[in-house]
């Protein structure tokens, strides 16, 4: 979601709308679904609707993952960090929060806010790898921090404390980690909002937290609008898949889903014309179309049936929801929604 590094949204801030939500506990009606294929090249108004989910679908910033039996944990923007599990991917129910009794460890970051964004889920070793960001609007005073847990239930998360931290002083934002393993078993965590952009650091997998003071950057659009960072790896190449422009204004949203890739996780990244995307390169995946407005914050996952890209969008009514859609992969392998 967007941090710029001058102003606060214009919008209602996390807290507010999230605490809405869940002071009303009521859903807004999802949309119908489009079932066709979109084309590899589709201009915003062909895009497909999401697929159909039901029950507690209001969220920020979703993070998937596959638990051993089968079923999903999603872990989301809240206070306290958000939990909802699934067992079909359609079907969603409430499961509570990592911390339940608070994060006051965040404070210095959050100036109080329970609030605690773009968490990142993960499962390796017996465990859940819970990466998560501390911050304000408008600030790059932040810290990303990582909790585990066996189980992955609502208060069993132990907090493992901080990964990375950003100060005023620096030219990068420490919130929206993203942890990629690559072809070679070396953990990283791409990061980042605004400011220069998305960066990446290498993590020591024996401790999940930062393995040497290398910083990589990835992707930036001069001080611009970009964020939310997801890493995947598909056929030899690395895809990273990012957030551009602007969040967290209900239905005004502007995000939309961009991707550039290489074949090196530390870059450099191209899109589909060949520009950098360190220089403000980007291919379209997914903007708003109908009823949809501001899908980002996006994860992309590897299931059983197909590979999965899901995001938060707006409804016309301002209401934050979970979209899933398909994703597929054109004859030259880019990335498309279906």
């Amino acid at each position: 979601m967007t941090r710029h590094p001058r102003t606060p949204s214009p919008f209602l801030s996390r807290r507010t709308m999230l605490g809405t939500a869940l002071a009303t506990g009521a859903l807004a009606a999802v949309p119908a679904v489009a079932t066709a294929a979109a084309s590899p090249l589709a201009a915003a108004a062909d895009y497909p609707g999401p697929g159909v989910v039901t029950g507690d679908v209001r969220l920020h910033d979703p993070s998937f993952v596959k638990r051993p039996d089968g079923g999903y944990l999603v872990a989301h923007t809240a206070h306290g960090v958000g939990l909802k599990t699934s067992t079909d991917r359609t079907a969603f129910r409430n499961a509570g929060t990592v911390f339940p009794n608070g994060a006051p460890w965040t404070t210095p970051y959050t100036g109080g806010d329970r609030n605690l964004w773009a968490p990142h889920l993960s499962h390796a070793n017996g465990r859940y790898y819970l990466y998560y960001s501390a911050s304000s609007f408008g600030s790059n005073r932040s810290a990303i921090f990582l909790a585990t847990s066996t189980s992955g239930e609502s208060g069993t998360w132990s907090d493992e404390g901080l990964v990375i931290e950003s100060f005023t002083s620096n030219d990068y934002n420490a919130i929206d980690p993203h942890l990629q393993v690559d072809a070679q078993g070396r953990w990283w965590m791409a990061f980042g909002s605004f400011w220069s952009g998305i960066k990446m650091v290498r993590i020591d997998p024996a401790t999940g937290k930062r393995y040497d003071g290398a910083l990589y950057s990835l992707a930036g659009r001069g001080g611009g609008a970009i964020e939310a960072p997801t890493l995947f790896h598909r056929d030899g190449w690395y895809y990273l898949f990012v957030s551009f422009d602007v969040c967290c204004n209900g239905a005004d949203s502007t995000y939309r889903v961009m991707v550039g890739r290489s074949r090196d996780i530390m870059g450099p990244y191209h899109d589909r014309a060949g520009t950098a995307m360190t220089s403000g390169g980007g291919t379209e995946v997914l903007a708003g179309h109908g009823g949809v407005h501001g899908p980002g914050h996006q994860d992309v996952f590897a299931d059983s049936d197909s590979d999965i890209l899901a995001y938060h969008y707006y409804a016309d009514d301002g209401t934050a929801l979970l979209g899933i859609n398909l994703l597929g992969w054109d004859s030259s392998g880019w990335p498309y929604v279906h």
